[in-house]
């Protein structure tokens, strides 16, 4: 081996294994997305520089999703990713759904909004068409179970607040969770999304089950209704109607007494 060719792989060693002891001490925090590539490439090339088809990764795929969401074949494309670089990436992507979807499973949801859109957007994010989704939960806000209710155009006409209410019976269900896509990669939601989230609200109320999210799904982000305090204020916007109803029949059941007295009369 020429002193040049060595000189360049001590390099190399060095910078991995600094890169290896800075995960090892404090994980992720501090490090680039194209780090975090260049670590996963390592596993697969131990003995090639991998800065250089890293920072490629990024640059053509964007973000460290990007690049854990790309097609094999896409990954191959670049100078210095083989086969076996791009099986490690995978690999470690579905590694991540997995433990995803048990934290999720495992945890109260009302602090995971972000948690319900990193699991279920790795299988709606490719979706050609609206499909809505929804998730059943006991009275400890713990998974029951998740199903498809409707594919195409999301809105009050394809999505049946009964069919919801039903299920959830069916599973003994204490509350709800909302999950659709948009296709086009925007998730903010739409008037007819806004109507819809209030109808299910509604009917929630009704039926003594508590809504506690509805999640828009779009390209690497995601809108949360939750978050955005909307479904507290359905849930108020219910009371007052109903209260308002309580009102106009104490309003007519007084009128038909005194109707009543002055026939009498």
């Amino acid at each position: 081996m020429a002193k040049s060719e060595k000189s360049a792989g001590d390099t190399h060693n060095g910078h991995r294994k600094r890169l290896r002891d800075k995960f090892l001490k404090s994980g992720m925090a501090g490090f680039h997305d194209y780090e975090i590539v260049e670590l996963l490439l390592s596993l697969g090339t131990p003995r090639k520089d991998c800065k250089l088809p890293a920072k490629e990764a990024i640059k053509r795929f964007h973000t460290l999703r990007g690049v854990l969401e790309a097609p094999v074949e896409e990954l191959q494309k670049i100078e210095g990713i083989g086969a076996h670089s791009a099986f490690g990436i995978k690999i470690v992507q579905e590694v991540s759904r997995e433990f995803l979807k048990a934290k999720i499973l495992e945890k109260p949801f009302y602090k995971s909004s972000r948690e319900v859109f990193d699991y279920l957007y790795h299988s709606m994010r490719g979706l050609k068409k609206e499909v809505f989704k929804v998730i059943y939960l006991n009275n400890q806000n713990q998974i029951i179970d998740t199903i498809d209710l409707s594919s195409g155009t999301v809105n009050s006409s394809s999505v049946s607040p009964r069919e919801v209410i039903e299920g959830a019976i069916k599973n003994n269900a204490a509350a709800l969770i909302f999950v659709h896509n948009h296709p086009s990669g925007n998730p903010e939601p739409s008037a007819s999304d806004r109507g819809l989230t209030r109808e299910l609200v509604y009917a929630g109320k009704i039926t003594r089950l508590k809504v506690l999210d509805h999640i828009i799904i779009g390209d690497n982000r995601y809108y949360s209704f939750a978050g955005e305090e909307l479904i507290e204020e359905y849930e108020a916007d219910f009371l007052n109607t109903m209260l308002r109803g309580t009102s106009e029949t104490r309003r007519r059941l007084y009128k038909a007494r005194d109707d009543t007295g002055k026939y009498r009369r």
